[in-house]
């Protein structure tokens, strides 16, 4: 079944349209460093083939501690994915998690993103739909698949239909979560692009005490076993060196390893879209 595709400056998602990348940091560790993995990753999606929408958090509002660290800001963080944007022409995509951001935001980003936790606040949600922007929003660790039927009534109220939704892994009992393939095909069966954040369904909440654990060995199987199903998108958090990263490093990917999975994703993706080898 093809899905209505959402137009994305120079990208399109879905529509049975090859899968694309939402792919970056976590959150912003400094300019140069963000210019130096946009640049990489650019360089990796270019190789395969495949379209890039860059990712990363100007803050991190939802952190297990308040000691954990959430990003440089609204501010210098726009500025900094501003220069990706001029410098490496990439669309752009942050999550937003205040009404006070919203407009600011959506002056700059090409997709705005509506983390998992705050994808049943209605008013929120209506407002970000407002922008007119492209919308992905998470589906909650604690939502059945068919609950986002209600998430897209709230941003198609306004006449926004430029949205995706992202499966990010279900709650699991304490500290841990899993990937249910069916959800997939049954937020697809909504009519709009569904994305698989392969990086944060290997999480491991608050399984640090103060901060998430993650098996990053197995992202790349929840990868090839999402794009079997036919997703539209494929979304994950890259570093440099992950053990280092300042958020979610062990759930990221090394950007030395991306390349040869993306391959085998794009291949997966060719077939199932094409009907055969």
């Amino acid at each position: 079944m093809a899905t209505r595709e959402v137009r994305v400056n120079s990208v399109t998602i879905g529509g049975d349209r090859p899968l694309v990348l939402l792919a970056g940091p976590c959150v912003i560790e400094g300019e140069e460093v963000t210019l130096r993995i946009a640049k990489r990753i650019k360089e990796i999606a270019s190789r395969v083939g495949m379209d890039l929408i860059f990712k990363s958090s100007y803050d991190k509002a939802n952190r297990s501690s308040i000691h954990s660290y959430r990003g440089p800001g609204l501010d210098e963080g726009l500025g900094i994915l501003r220069r990706v944007k001029e410098e490496l022409h990439l669309p752009l995509l942050s999550d937003v998690h205040r009404f006070e951001e919203i407009e600011k935001a959506s002056a700059l980003l090409d997709v705005i993103q509506v983390p998992a936790f705050l994808c049943r606040q209605t008013d929120f949600i209506v407002e970000v739909a407002k922008t007119g922007k492209a919308i992905n929003i998470k589906k909650g660790p604690f939502l059945a698949p068919w609950d986002m039927h209600n998430v897209i009534e709230k941003v198609t109220s306004t006449g926004n239909e430029n949205l995706l939704l992202t499966e990010r892994g279900t709650s699991f009992g304490y500290n841990n979560l899993v990937s249910d393939m069916r959800s997939l095909a049954i937020m697809r069966s909504f009519g709009y692009p569904v994305v698989y954040d392969a990086t944060h369904s290997v999480q491991l909440p608050g399984a640090g005490g103060d901060r998430s654990g993650g098996q990053r060995e197995l992202i790349p199987q929840l990868a090839r076993a999402a794009t079997a199903t036919g997703i539209d998108a494929l979304f994950m958090e890259v570093h440099e060196d992950p053990s280092r990263a300042l958020c979610d490093g062990a759930n990221s990917v090394s950007l030395d390893d991306v390349g040869p999975f993306l391959t085998q994703v794009k291949e997966i993706d060719r077939i199932v879209k094409d009907g055969g080898p």
